[in-house]
């Protein structure tokens, strides 16, 4: 485990020793958190295998139709060779993906449920947010949308990964809102078991399924906030909707939900 390297090699532990004497012998992962959301919320492998699945078919559709172009700056690159090509596709989409390839990958943990095209991917650089209550002088481009309510809460640090689930339902709550409410969500899917437990808890599974998701374009390290939000936006102005949610696990047990309305 990464985390266990620099204790490994002499550069002390990432636990301090009042954590230690409240989580004994507990090691911080979120592969085990992954693992704990899947056993606690009912959720298979096939579950799991299959959302993964959808997850890149989904992107494939919308990919191919162009919806992710406002969203990405085309970047020309030169390979070893000499020869020149623009790069303007998210390379985290598997676009020859089979559920049958999916179901035959080696599984992460041993008797566990995720393999490795369950977890989200890391991404290029992130796209720049810029967020006001007025329009910078002199600036040229019109707001998408505005900040209608924002959320951020702590969980069980050991599951980690399960807090998205009770914020969302305490940031609709201070919004006055319900999830009919809402018109597209963006979840963070470090792994599947977040997602597809957050669709099943929150009762946006009925909503997610005649809605055509686009999950599995990748989000780059330290910078998920600013791509699921940028998706978001361009969603919500793609579909002429007003409201949408985005809501993310943090280290240590965290989760933020931000809603937003479309301008």
């Amino acid at each position: 485990m990464a985390s266990s390297l620099p204790s490994k090699n002499g550069f002390g532990h990432y636990k301090s020793p009042k954590l230690e004497e409240r989580y004994p012998d507990i090691v911080f992962s979120q592969f085990t958190g992954a693992e704990m959301m899947a056993e606690k919320y009912g959720l298979s492998k096939d579950d799991l295998d299959r959302y993964a699945y959808e997850s890149h078919q989904r992107a494939i559709a919308a990919t191919q139709a162009g919806k992710f172009k406002d969203e990405i700056v085309p970047l020309q690159i030169t390979r070893a060779d000499g020869s020149t090509d623009t790069h303007a596709i998210d390379e985290g989409i598997r676009f020859d993906a089979t559920l049958d390839g999916i179901r035959g990958v080696k599984l992460i943990q041993e008797g566990g449920k995720l393999t490795a095209p369950a977890p989200a991917r890391s991404a290029m650089a992130p796209p720049a947010s810029w967020w006001s209550t007025r329009r910078p002088e002199g600036a040229r481009r019109q707001a998408m949308a505005r900040i209608y309510h924002m959320t951020m809460m702590g969980g069980d640090p050991v599951i980690m990964l399960e807090a998205p689930l009770p914020a969302t339902e305490r940031a609709l709550k201070k919004a006055g809102m319900s999830i009919d409410d809402i018109d597209l969500f963006e979840v963070n899917e470090a792994f599947a078991s977040v997602p597809t437990a957050w669709l099943k808890t929150t009762g946006a599974i009925r909503r997610a399924q005649c809605q055509r998701r686009r999950d599995r374009a990748r989000h780059p390290l330290g910078g998920s906030g600013t791509k699921l939000m940028t998706t978001l936006v361009h969603a919500l102005k793609q579909r002429n909707k007003r409201y949408g949610l985005q809501t993310m696990c943090e280290g240590g047990g965290m989760a933020n939900v931000t809603i937003v309305e479309r301008l």
